[in-house]
């Protein structure tokens, strides 16, 4: 029976039998007990499935992965400990040494680092794009050793809405995926993979859990990319792996070959899990994002209207309003709703902007977004300071730019907050 994203996300993932607990369990546990050595040989071998270790499979772990894999419509996901654990699993699982890859200059401040600059230290290169850039410009990009395109549904913190459909026609063309962060958007508002891109990664840390209380990431893939196509840009999918016995990933898994690698390989050698309760307190938020995600999307579009009439504010981006450079590229993607953050700037100096939002009250100023409680962030001074004024500019982040996360409160208070902040710069 298929299933709507509605039900998906309170019944999806934990099927329990008779007798078995009706909420998802915490199966707190690092190992689990076999009755033959040969059992367990199976396990390390990949020729079966189940359960032997932890930082390769947990029961209450797979049940939320399974849950989110449904809701993306893809054919496996695999959870980690932090949304830039998956972007970098993303990336690894099929660049080494050598490798270049693409993305849009517009991603949030702790992936362009790790992009720009970690994944250097390991060898793989990558070309920062403009995503207005022309085809032409883009494609210029391309090289002989590109494994893959990335980019983000909504840019973070800018709010720009990435044009999928065109982005993955023009990898498939050059013979490599799109991986796209679906984080702002949800599956409730974006599924990627109906509009041709391959992998989608998560920071399950923000609307997914919606309330702030635990760190994980996802990786889900479609299953559409044929690696078999391009077997000699994807060795580690379609060549033999000595670590197994010579098993191939493509001819053994099939469509479950990036997922399966990426467990069996980098989750074995680099242990980025999350733990089993906090993939439970993950699988509470879940079962409301199909009711949270419209409440913070109709109440950013009145603030983001009221920021716009407000002759304190100097500009504002977000995606629903009408006359927005990214309104028809969000009624395409993002008809439903886009996500509950905006950003603007103020009339003045960066000091103004401080000051404003020093003066909030509730409205709190953390590094976190996209939970049910509103906050503010200046990014310059912030989740970007690792940045210099050029990359803030490449990254489409102005001085003065304010990502305002807004909640799920009485919009009218959210609205009062800011107008009383407002009054004392």
């Amino acid at each position: 029976m298929k299933k709507n994203l509605e039900t998906i996300c309170v019944q999806g993932g934990w099927k329990p039998k008779n007798g078995e607990p009706r909420v998802l369990p915490i199966y707190q546990s690092t190992t689990f007990k076999y009755s033959s050595t040969e059992e367990m040989a199976d396990l390390f071998d990949l020729k079966a499935d189940g359960y032997f270790y932890t930082r390769l499979a947990n029961p209450t772990n797979d049940a939320v992965a399974a849950k989110i894999n449904e809701l993306e419509g893809g054919v496996g996901c695999v959870l980690t400990s932090s949304g830039q654990a998956a972007n970098f699993y993303a990336i690894f699982n099929i660049c080494q040494a050598g490798d270049h890859f693409i993305t849009s200059n517009t991603i949030y401040g702790g992936t362009f680092n790790l992009f720009g600059v970690t994944l250097k230290k390991l060898g793989i290169d990558c070309t920062f794009i403009d995503p207005d850039w022309s085809d032409e410009q883009i494609e210029a990009a391309f090289q002989p050793n590109t494994k893959c395109f990335f980019g983000e549904t909504i840019s973070n913190p800018g709010g720009n809405v990435f044009d999928i459909e065109r982005f993955a026609k023009m990898a498939h063309k050059h013979g490599v995926p799109l991986i796209v962060d679906n984080t702002f958007a949800t599956p409730i508002n974006c599924r990627p993979f109906e509009w041709g891109c391959d992998i989608v990664t998560h920071s399950t840390t923000k609307y997914m859990d919606g309330h702030a209380t635990q760190v994980g990431g996802a990786v889900i893939d479609s299953g559409n990319f044929d690696w078999e196509a391009y077997a000699d840009k994807f060795p580690g999918l379609t060549t033999p792996d000595e670590s197994y016995h010579g098993l191939t990933y493509t001819k053994a898994f099939g469509k479950k070959a990036y997922v399966t690698k990426l467990v069996s390989q980098l989750m074995r050698d680099l242990g980025s899990i999350p733990a089993p309760q906090n993939c439970f307190l993950l699988n509470l938020g879940l079962e409301t994002l199909h009711l949270r995600m419209p409440r913070h999307c109709e109440n950013a579009q009145k603030v983001a209207e009221w920021l716009q009439a407000n002759p304190k504010v100097a500009w504002v981006n977000y995606c629903g309003l009408p006359g927005n450079k990214y309104y028809d590229l969000a009624q395409k993607y993002l008809p439903n709703g886009s996500c509950g953050v905006i950003a603007f700037g103020l009339k003045g100096t960066r000091e103004e902007a401080v000051r404003f939002m020093d003066a909030l009250d509730f409205v709190a100023i953390v590094t976190h977004v996209a939970d049910a409680r509103t906050c503010v962030l200046h990014p310059a001074s912030h989740t970007h300071r690792q940045l210099s004024d050029e990359q803030l500019r490449e990254a489409g982040v102005a001085p003065d730019l304010i990502r305002l996360s807004v909640g799920i409160e009485n919009v009218n208070d959210i609205i009062a907050d800011l107008e009383q902040a407002m009054q004392k710069i």
